[in-house]
Formats: C-alpha cells, sequence, structure tokens
C-alpha cells in the first residue's frame, strides 16, 4: 500500500473538516484539499485539476443546474407571495408551537419517503421552517436537525419500498425488491426517530438554557414572516395547491418517466407558475424582472459549493489512496454481513456519497454475496442501512447544499448532522448486525 497517498487523502479530509468550521468557502477549501491529495497520489497537477477535478464540478452544473434554478425560483415566489408563511401559520394552528421540531421532521420525512429529493425538499421546506421556529423562537441551527433526520436517514435507507437509491441499489445485484426484510426496515426506522426526537429535545432544552433564540438567515426578508394581520396571506387552498402539485408530478410521473431530475424540474416549475399565477394580484406592485432574476441566480450560488466538493470527489476516487482502501476494504475475509457494513460505510466515508459508496461496495461483492449463505432481504436492508450511518461527514456535497440554503456553516450546525447522521445510524446498524448474526437470521 502507498501509504503517503492514503497519508495524503486523511490530511485532505481533515483540511476540509477544519476549513470548513473556520468558514473557508467550498471553491477554495476543495481547492486546497484537492491539492492535497493530487501531490501525495503524484497526480501530474495540470492533469488533476483540469481534467478530474473540473471534470466533477463541470458535471455537477451539467446534473444539477435546471433542478437548483427551477427550485430557487419556486422557493422565493412561495416565500414573496406568502405561501410559505400561511402553510407555516396551518401547521402551527394544527400541531401548535411546541412541535415545531416534530413537526418539520415529520413534513421533510413525508417528502423523501414519497419520492421527493433531497435537492427539492431543501427549497421546498426552508420557507416553512424559517415561520414555524420564528414563532417558536428557536435558533435557526436546529432546523438542520430536523432536515438532516427527515431526508438523510430513515426514509432513504429503513422504511420498506422507499424510492431513494440506497434502496435501490441493492436490488440490481441481490435480486430483492424495494421492500425487502419489511419488519426489520420498520423497526430500524422506529429506533433511529425515536433517537432522533429524543436528541433534538435535548438540543431544544439546552438552546432555551443557553438563551439562544430565532435569527434570520442574511438573505432572507423579514418583513415576510412578520405578518400582523394572516387575514392578509394567501388562503390555505391557494398556498398548499403549488407544493402538493410538485409533489403529486414527481410521485406520479415516477411511474411513466425514468428520468427523475426532469419530473423533478418539472414539479418546481409547475408549483413556481400555479404560485405565481393564483397570487398574480400580490405581484402587481413588486419588480418581477428582480424577483425572477434573484429566484433564478440563488440556484446557481447553491450549485458552487456543492460542484466543489463534486470535484474534489472525484480527484479522490483517481487517487492511488482510494483504490488501495477501496481494495483493502472489500478484500477483508469477513462474516457476509460485516463484509457489508463495513465495505459500505468506509467507502461512503471517503466517497461522502450513500449511493456511490453502496454501488462501489456491490460492484465488487454482489456476486460474493450471492453465493453466500445470508438472507439477501436482510442484507439488501442491512447494507442500505449502513450506507447512511458515515457517508454526511464534513465533506458530503449534500451537506454544503443544505447549510447554504439555511444560511447555516459546519461550525454552527454540523453538530446536529454528526449526532442525528452519523451516531444514531451508526448505532442502529451495529446493533442489527450483532442481533442478525446472533439469531443466526
Amino acid at each position: 500500500m502507498d501509504i503517503l497517498s492514503v497519508l495524503g487523502l486523511i490530511l485532505a479530509v481533515i483540511v476540509l473538516i477544519i476549513g470548513a468550521y473556520k468558514g473557508l468557502g467550498a471553491l477554495p477549501l476543495t481547492l486546497l484539499a484537492s491539492a492535497v491529495v493530487i501531490l501525495t497520489s503524484r497526480i501530474p497537477i495540470w492533469t488533476g485539476f483540469s481534467q478530474h477535478y473540473m471534470s466533477g464540478y463541470t458535471n455537477a452544473y451539467f446534473s444539477y443546474f435546471l433542478l437548483f434554478c427551477s427550485s430557487a425560483l419556486y422557493a422565493k415566489l412561495m416565500d414573496i407571495s406568502g405561501c410559505a408563511t400561511s402553510i407555516g401559520y396551518k401547521f402551527i394552528d394544527w400541531f401548535g408551537k411546541k412541535r415545531v421540531l416534530l413537526v418539520s421532521t415529520l413534513i421533510i420525512s413525508v417528502l423523501t419517503y414519497g419520492g421527493v429529493s433531497l435537492f427539492v425538499v431543501v427549497y421546498a421546506v426552508a420557507p416553512i421552517m424559517f415561520l414555524l421556529f420564528k414563532e417558536a423562537n428557536l435558533p435557526r441551527h436546529l432546523t438542520m436537525a430536523c432536515l438532516i433526520t427527515g431526508s438523510a436517514t430513515y426514509t432513504m435507507t429503513s422504511l420498506p419500498g422507499t424510492t431513494a437509491l440506497t434502496n435501490v441499489i441493492p436490488t440490481q445485484y441481490l435480486g430483492t425488491t424495494l421492500t425487502a426484510a419489511p419488519v426489520f426496515g420498520i423497526l430500524a426506522a422506529i429506533a433511529m426517530f425515536t433517537m432522533a426526537m429524543v436528541y433534538m429535545g435535548y438540543a431544544e432544552r439546552l438552546a432555551r438554557k443557553r438563551g439562544e433564540v430565532w435569527s434570520y438567515p442574511e438573505n432572507a426578508d423579514p418583513l415576510l414572516y412578520e405578518i400582523k394581520d394572516r387575514s392578509q396571506l394567501p388562503s390555505v387552498t391557494i398556498s398548499f395547491t403549488p407544493l402538493i402539485s410538485l409533489v403529486l408530478i414527481i410521485i406520479l410521473g415516477s411511474r411513466f418517466v425514468a428520468n427523475s431530475t426532469m419530473l423533478a424540474v418539472l414539479g418546481m416549475l409547475t408549483g413556481a407558475l400555479l404560485t405565481y399565477v393564483l397570487n398574480i394580484g400580490r405581484f402587481k406592485d413588486k419588480d418581477m424582472k428582480n424577483i425572477f432574476t434573484a429566484g433564478l441566480e440563488g440556484g446557481i450560488t447553491s450549485i458552487g459549493g456543492l460542484a466543489g466538493v463534486v470535484g474534489f470527489g472525484t480527484v479522490v476516487s483517481n487517487s492511488i489512496a482510494f483504490k488501495h482502501i477501496v481494495n483493502w476494504v472489500l478484500g477483508l475475509g469477513l462474516n457476509p454481513y460485516v463484509q457489508a457494513i463495513v465495505a459500505t460505510m468506509v467507502v461512503c466515508a471517503v466517497t461522502g456519497s450513500s449511493s456511490g459508496g453502496l454501488k462501489i461496495m456491490y460492484d465488487s461483492l454482489g456476486k460474493t454475496f450471492l453465493s453466500s449463505t445470508a438472507n439477501l432481504s436482510f442484507l439488501h436492508r442491512l447494507s442500505s442501512i449502513s450506507a447512511s450511518a458515515l457517508d454526511t461527514l464534513p465533506h458530503s456535497p449534500g451537506l454544503f447544499l443544505m447549510f447554504a440554503v439555511l444560511g447555516l456553516n459546519h461550525k454552527t450546525a454540523y453538530k446536529h448532522v454528526f449526532v442525528c447522521s452519523i451516531v444514531i445510524p451508526s448505532i442502529v446498524t451495529i446493533v442489527s448486525t450483532v442481533l442478525i448474526i446472533l439469531f443466526k437470521v
């Protein structure tokens, strides 16, 4: 094994972590970390940056440009029209201010389990959460606990039938179904949800004890949330129509159209159009050119951080260290269940991607599992759950998008990610593996 390259990869991740906590922007941060990997893996400098880094960077724009721009426009129109605020108040009427964390988590969970991408959900839900947390006077960093729990844990891995890639990939190698090991999956989901809510309750009490209160992100207009007369807001029917329409387009459309990104863009544009048409009177005195420009450009701003991290990930995947680590982990002669979770967790940690790590693991070990004595349904569910255990380390691309939309950063909110999306899924993964082996499932 090339020790220098492995140490370089570890150093690069440390650079990312420290830089992120120091508030360094994604572009300079990922360029610096990429330089460490390029030099220690002896990749030609020009090749490393012009081909590997830029390949990942431009691919992120190619893949997400239309999705992010349409999502940002939809969120902007929902915000300015008052629809997001109206929805937020309705949830408060239904559930009260004391259940803001629970309500926010459930909203996100329903959307993501229904097939709505995290990249769509974060834009759709952020304005609603801002109103909920403002009314409850809770610090904004707690929104991250709700977002990461509802989108990147049980709805992505455990609940039977979820269409997330982490549930789809095992079916392609093991011949299982999306509902593999349903009872096990439901129990794991209940465990993750329960532990996350217990943690959120603790975090809320701690925040109130410290005197932490609500604060608006820099790019938000406080006037949109400081409503004295709720009768001036759009009706509940009008407010929910765009949101329900985009969700239905994504969920129902997936039965006929395989391109999920195209469906998401169509759903967001439809939602944006409905928001404008149903509230056209509210936009008469607004500068629509500025609104459309700011909305679309907001998506471009969000892609930047994600693209930088994807660029770094591409450099890593082309390094000597990455190949050594993957080969070493995949070559471990362990119990099939242990082999699956160790390989998945390590590769997901390195790539910062649950689906990417899971696919790499199955590409190498899929046939081995088929010839083993392991229960393939349980192996499917276990590997899916383990994919969410270490995929959200500080260099995970999705985190940079979430933080950007919520107006947060690693220093203020990563602690919630660490508990809800690393510690809790890891506990469920380890306990589940031990029980499966003990009872010889």
